[in-house]
């Protein structure tokens, strides 16, 4: 089988992903604000040892961020590629990144609706069916079903929730992965 082949045959195998929302997911979401600088960029804790184990399982690992900050004026596109270079350097594990700069009710991309989900489908093929979102907002949930992935809603307090399972850490998230694939 010659060298072009193979790779055709192997970009044609659907790929799975789990798709992370990063603020209160990956690092500390600043309630009433916007991380705008590397400085304010605080890891969760165990976040770098769930990408491991997510990775280990065979799964590209995509952040999808809402970034509305940007529209506002706010912060800039560069001040977020600053902290998004920041961020991968801390997680090399993440394999891309998609943001919404935009004002909600503005765009197809900003969850809940799924267009940057879309995009990273067609980017990386990936098959939604063996994929996860992972949020800690109702949005997120909405999103990743919206196109047919499972679903985990982290959350710190008991709150309702349409996501298919609950956990209190993004590192909780592997136990329920390994268990449910």
């Amino acid at each position: 089988m010659s060298y072009l082949i193979k790779l055709k045959f192997f970009w044609d195998i659907m790929r799975k992903a789990i798709f992370l929302d990063r603020d209160g997911v990956i690092n500390k979401r600043l309630i009433g604000d916007y991380v705008k600088k590397i400085e304010e960029f605080k890891l969760l804790p165990k976040v770098r040892e769930a990408l491991v184990e997510f990775k280990k399982m065979g799964y590209l690992l995509i952040v999808v961020t809402n970034q509305q900050g940007i529209a506002k004026g706010v912060m800039t596109e560069e001040d977020l590629k600053v902290i998004h270079d920041y961020m991968l350097e801390l997680l090399p594990e993440i394999d891309d990144i998609f943001y919404c700069p935009h004002l909600e009710g503005t765009c197809n991309c900003r969850k809940p609706r799924n267009g940057m989900l879309l995009k990273a489908k067609e980017k990386w093929n990936i098959d939604f069916k063996k994929s996860w979102m992972i949020g800690d907002s109702e949005s997120d949930i909405i999103c990743g079903k919206s196109v047919g992935c499972k679903t985990i809603r982290i959350l710190y307090e008991d709150k309702e929730t349409e996501a298919d399972f609950v956990a209190k850490s993004l590192y909780d998230c592997v136990e329920i992965i390994k268990k449910s694939g």
